[in-house]
């Protein structure tokens, strides 16, 4: 992960401080977390007072104004630390803020984004439904124009941070005939009457992710709480999806590079049949592999963060990333697990959370399949 030419030398003191921070404040209390199965909200305080939210948004809105490599180093620490994967921080940090800043309007960005940055405000997006999976555009929340106001009613399903959000950015339907074009944003406030969260999802992995249903039965907000214009909320999602799929890919590679570490540590230790398990050529083969495909991934990356950075990345690139990064990202560590032997299937080794946690990757942010779709209409 170091020594890339992409980052400069404040991006790697700002990467220590932030593994420091995971190191101390996440990683003894995963456990315990995990038994609740969410994060305390004192947990996104603390981050925010260390500046880990947000990191691209400018000085004007609360932010720290830093470049959105920032943000990249931030997910990548993330998914380098063990329980990293229940952290919600990028779906507020990375996603819903640049939604905000890229498409909100001045009031919307000064009302949401300086507490999104201190880690008072958390935000989810609301994109899947029961019915429809990774086909957004049969999704059937339908959002009513009532004079200077519309009525919400639908349901969502596993959305991240759930329990938690304050907020919720909601992909409806405000115009049913219409498909895609019918597709519009609107911000939804958690406190709104009609509003109802469902259970918190028992999950695999993450099991410190509040990942939620949530139910909208007649749920009135003002049309001042569109986002961007009405009917052009598709658009506004294509337009965000390659960098969301970058920082999937960020956490893949991450959590890959921690479970290489983690092995290579452990194989140097352990002995079976009088020698250390790292003296067998089939594990040295094996190692030689994965931090092969780990310098291939980490490259890749770095040239899609280049292209991000220009305003250059193409859907089917950040597409390329998430896919190739996942399906690596999850052999790499299914190949590190099987090294670990029997212990590796053990709760108390990290390498078994990694497994569990990581597996999620191929899923969310569009699956694997729908990645392959993406690309195979440019072939």
């Amino acid at each position: 992960m170091h020594n890339r030419a992409i980052f400069n030398s404040d991006h790697e003191l700002f990467r220590s401080n932030a593994r420091r921070f995971f190191r101390e404040e996440l990683e003894p209390n995963i456990a315990r977390w995990e038994d609740k199965g969410v994060l305390p909200k004192e947990f996104w305080l603390k981050a925010g007072a260390n500046g880990f939210h947000c990191c691209g948004i400018p000085e004007e809105y609360g932010g720290p104004g830093a470049d959105f490599f920032y943000n990249m180093v931030l997910s990548e620490e993330v998914g380098y630390a063990i329980g990293g994967a229940s952290v919600g921080f990028s779906v507020s940090s990375d996603i819903v803020a640049y939604y905000l800043l890229n498409s909100g309007t001045e009031e919307q960005k000064h009302r949401w984004l300086p507490k999104m940055v201190t880690g008072e405000s958390i935000a989810a997006i609301g994109m899947t439904e029961p019915g429809c999976g990774s086909d957004l555009k049969s999704l059937r929340t339908s959002a009513l124009r009532d004079g200077d106001e519309y009525v919400i009613n639908g349901q969502k399903t596993f959305i991240t941070n759930g329990q938690n959000c304050d907020f919720v950015l909601l992909a409806c339907s405000t115009n049913p005939d219409a498909g895609a074009r019918g597709i519009s944003l609107i911000i939804v406030e958690t406190e709104r009457e009609g509003f109802e969260r469902g259970q918190n999802l028992d999950k695999i992995g993450q099991k410190a992710a509040d990942t939620s249903e949530m139910f909208f039965s007649d749920v009135r907000v003002p049309i001042s709480n569109l986002l961007g214009q009405e009917g052009a909320g598709f658009a506004v999602l294509m337009n965000e999806l390659p960098r969301e799929r970058i920082t999937i890919a960020c956490r893949a590679m991450a959590e890959a590079q921690r479970a290489f570490e983690l092995t290579t540590e452990y194989v140097k230790e352990r002995k079976a049949f009088g020698k250390q398990l790292f003296e067998f050529q089939n594990t040295q083969f094996k190692l030689a592999e994965i931090k092969t495909s780990l310098a291939v991934g980490w490259a890749y990356i770095d040239q899609c963060l280049t292209k991000i950075d220009q305003g250059k990345l193409t859907p089917e690139e950040g597409a390329m990333a998430k896919l190739w990064t996942t399906e690596t990202g999850n052999k790499i560590v299914d190949d590190c697990l099987q090294l670990f032997g029997g212990y590796g299937y053990m709760r108390e080794y990290p390498i078994s959370r990694l497994f569990v946690d990581s597996r999620v990757r191929r899923i969310y942010g569009g699956t694997s399949e729908v990645m392959k779709l993406v690309i195979g209409r440019t072939v």
